[in-house]
């Protein structure tokens, strides 16, 4: 397993974990829109084919560092639409990201038992630049280590400092188009 997210295809990254299990523990941290928003977003989600997922990011309760002025425009959060493409709990879900955008991407989670453990599997497609694919493994990989600290029942990482860091990680990893 990867330490860091990989460039699977022109547009597609790929990151994986090993989260401690059960696999419906962290199914209900993909799903339920409670415990979804304490590592990435909360909002409702229909876990149905063709279902409606709203996504609201408040970093601001992810960790409680101050908001690096690049980023200043997510301050009071931010939105997300997007449609379920798949769900077989707990093993898939997948959905469209930022539909609004009129140009969404897909993320797909897939779930497998590892003993007590889980291996989560997040892949994200239709990434057309590079700088979307920094951005979004950057991101995702602050997230799930997030997520693995409150599966961990550990106090969460700093979102921005991890953030920073990765991001910069990413851009020295991923090659240039």
């Amino acid at each position: 397993m990867a330490e860091h997210g990989v460039v699977t295809e022109p547009q597609t990254v790929r990151l994986e974990r090993v989260l401690p299990g059960p696999l419906e523990r962290v199914w209900t941290f993909l799903t339920d829109p409670e415990l979804r928003g304490k590592w990435l977003a909360g909002g409702d989600m229909e876990l149905r084919e063709g279902g409606s997922v709203e996504l609201r990011f408040q970093h601001s309760n992810l960790s409680h560092e101050p908001v690096p002025q690049r980023y200043q425009v997510m301050r009071d959060g931010h939105r997300h639409t997007g449609r379920v493409l798949r769900c077989e709990p707990p093993h898939v879900l997948s959905y469209t990201w930022a539909e609004q955008t009129g140009a969404p991407s897909e993320v797909t989670f897939e779930l497998s038992a590892r003993g007590p453990d889980v291996l989560l599997v997040v892949t994200h497609r239709r990434l057309v630049t590079r700088e979307d694919r920094v951005s979004v493994a950057s991101g995702w990989d602050t997230h799930l280590g997030i997520l693995e600290d409150r599966l961990r029942g550990q106090t969460p990482r700093g979102f921005w400092s991890t953030h920073a860091r990765l991001e910069a990680e990413y851009e020295e990893r991923f090659p240039r188009d």
